[in-house]
């Protein structure tokens, strides 16, 4: 069955403006549906089978986007915030319009792998505690990180709350005054790498999140930047959710 919508709901969600404002354009005469006028902004169109114009612009309409990006430090990852800036407010109105989110948090001083969506079934499935879905980090931290480390992880650390992690997988890069790692972990407490680190006497001074299972940071792109997610990306995001 065909899913219909109000015209000024699709128009609004795709960024032409307020439902008032595209009621305006709809008085003027400017928006057409299959080639006819629409006058009332009210009326019910099916997005997908309609061709919607704005004046000559024909209006490619999408329910839900997917954007990679690589969070700077200094943001945080909520849509709205009274002290700080959001990764929202990183994206351009086009995007806004359409209540995108991020799926998951990272600290404010961490950077790299972020999703942000307006698809919240998908978000809250890969969310969902039981999905065990692995992230992955690069790190710099403070002491030689050991073998003996390695083995810890391995085999999951308490944290300072008592909390038994589950297993992770910690690979040395550089064992120095200032080490080098990549960590997986399969679950997303609070500060979580941090606080692993912790509880084997080390401190983590730059974290980054390189990757979500399979999908990984674009290095492409700096910091601040984004893109939507590949249609090969969308397979893995999917592969991700099953």
């Amino acid at each position: 069955m065909a899913k219909t919508l109000r015209l000024d709901k699709i128009l609004s969600h795709m960024g032409y403006g307020s439902r008032k404002e595209i009621t305006r354009l709809c008085k003027a005469g400017i928006i057409t549906v299959d080639g006819k006028v629409v006058k009332s902004s009210s009326q019910h169109i099916d997005p997908v089978a309609s061709i919607i114009k704005v004046g000559e612009e024909e209006v490619n309409y999408r329910e839900f986007v997917y954007i990679l990006m690589n969070k700077p430090a200094g943001v945080i990852s909520a849509t709205e915030d009274s002290r700080h800036q959001t990764v929202v407010d990183l994206l351009d109105v086009e995007y806004r319009s359409f209540d995108v989110f991020p799926v998951g948090r990272l600290d404010i001083d961490t950077e790299g792998f972020l999703l942000l969506t307006n698809d919240g079934q998908l978000a809250h499935r890969l969310l969902a505690p039981k999905k065990h879905v692995p992230k992955t980090y690069y790190a710099h931290v403070e002491g030689n990180v050991t073998e003996e480390d390695v083995i810890a992880f391995k085999g999951g650390v308490t944290l300072d709350d008592g909390y038994q992690t589950k297993p992770g997988e910690l690979t040395i890069l550089k064992s120095d005054a200032i080490s080098e790692i990549e960590l997986t972990i399969y679950e997303g407490k609070f500060h979580q790498v941090k606080r692993m680190f912790e509880a084997v006497g080390k401190k983590v001074i730059y974290l980054k999140r390189i990757a979500m299972g399979s999908l990984k940071l674009d290095e492409d792109l700096e910091l601040g930047e984004y893109r939507e997610m590949t249609p090969e990306e969308l397979e893995e995001l999917t592969k991700l959710d099953s």
